[in-house]
Order: C-alpha cells, then structure tokens, then sequence
C-alpha cells in the first residue's frame, strides 16, 4: 500500500490511535496497581477515568481517520478537525491522569475546581475549556462526517 495516498490527516489520526491505545494499556497497568494495592480493591477515580477514555479515543481517533479519508473537503481543512479532535482527547486524557496522579478530586467539575492539594482553577476558566472543547469536538467531527458524506454519495 502507498503510504503517499494519506494526507497528514488520515496519518496523525492512525498515530494518535496507537498513542492512546497505548496510554490506555499504560494506564490499565497503572489501575491494576492502584486496586492491588488499595484495601477497597479501587484505583482512584481519575485513574479509571484516563484508562478508559484514551481506550475509547483510540477507536474515536480511527473513525476521524476514515472521515478525513473520504472527506471531500481540502487537505487542510481536515488536517485542522483531526487536530482540533486530537487536541482535546489529549488534554481530557492528561487531565485526567494529573487527577489521577494528585488524588486531588473525584470530580474536575465541583467547585472549587481543586487542582492539587493548594491550587484551585477559577470558574470561568473551567467554563471556557469546556465551551472551547465541545466546539471544537462536535464541529470539526460534523465537518468530517458532512466532508464524508459529500464525497459518498455525490
């Protein structure tokens, strides 16, 4: 197969696919330590969290590779929804680790926003990553899948 015939797009998304699997295997070993190692048999809840959502990113990360393939859009228009897609699954999934790490929530979302034992992140900012990431998400995917669905069945 030539490799030629994938533009960056397509290319970057099969990479960050094996990078979550990847991280997702990592971590899977990480919650395997933390219920080991705990009397309650649990891992944190944001070790959980990082573990099976870099599992779900990796198949997500495929399917925005078989858009960008199909999309009738230019190559740089889905370079830029792969990487805004990509982007936010790996600030979610180190987030979710940092949580992980500090044991310092379980739950990002209650306020005061703890980051750490000491740090608190302001409301607002918690408001816009999220606001920025749902954007970014729903709209560079619904342009892959319009891109896709244009070139399908023009």
């Amino acid at each position: 197969m030539d490799i030629a015939q994938f533009d960056a797009a397509v290319r970057w998304a099969i990479v960050f696919s094996g990078i979550f699997l990847w991280v997702g295997m990592l971590t899977g070993v990480w919650k395997y330590w933390q219920i080991r190692s705990s009397e309650q048999a649990r891992a944190h809840y944001y070790v959980d969290i990082a573990h099976r959502s870099s599992l779900l990113y990796a198949p997500a990360s495929l399917i925005l590779a078989v858009l960008a393939y199909f999309s009738a859009f230019s190559s740089s228009v889905n370079l830029l929804c792969v990487v805004l897609n990509l982007a936010f699954f790996s600030f979610s999934i180190l987030s979710y680790i940092l949580h992980g790490w500090l044991k310092d929530t379980s739950n990002q979302f209650k306020t005061p926003h703890q980051l750490g034992k000491r740090m608190t992140l302001p409301n607002w900012m918690m408001s816009m990553a999220m606001l920025l990431l749902i954007a970014s998400e729903l709209g560079a995917t619904g342009v892959l899948l319009a891109g896709a669905v244009l070139k399908l069945f023009a």
